[in-house]
């Protein structure tokens, strides 16, 4: 990704419509949200800088509220957009390097491709406490 800087004029207007904080809200009360652009700067300045989400200067909003836009634009949708935007024809290599950067994602980060995790059987708690207790009424003894 090409070095960290915040994003101009122009280009804030061209990702603003996108972002779903800029929808009325369902319910008034609560908190205000924290500056838009500003968030957008933070979660640019982590992926850009490769630093941690804790790392995030105090010139931005708390790396939790950081942290917690990026995981909410993901999950809907927006941030493949606003990359898009943002970075032009690199916007590919851009977006497969933040993927890469989560934890969610299983490819990126090194479990293995194409293994379903299973739910623990009486026998893996019997093996991890040490007890054959755990088995009662199971067909499994272990020793």
């Amino acid at each position: 990704m090409r070095p960290y800087r915040e994003i101009t004029d122009d280009q804030w207007r061209l990702i603003l419509p996108m972002l779903p904080e800029n929808r009325p809200r369902k319910d008034p009360r609560g908190r205000p949200l924290s500056n838009t652009r500003a968030v957008v700067n933070g979660v640019l300045w982590v992926l850009c800088s490769g630093s941690s989400w804790a790392s995030l200067p105090r010139s931005f909003p708390p790396y939790q509220t950081c942290h917690r836009r990026f995981k909410a634009w993901h999950d809907e949708g927006v941030l493949e957009g606003i990359v898009q935007q943002l970075f032009g024809a690199g916007s590919e290599a851009a977006y497969s390097h933040i993927l890469s950067r989560m934890r969610s994602n299983r490819e990126h980060a090194g479990a293995p491709v194409g293994i379903a995790l299973r739910p623990p059987t009486p026998v893996d708690y019997a093996h991890r406490f040490g007890s054959s207790e755990v088995l009662e009424g199971s067909a499994v003894r272990v020793k």
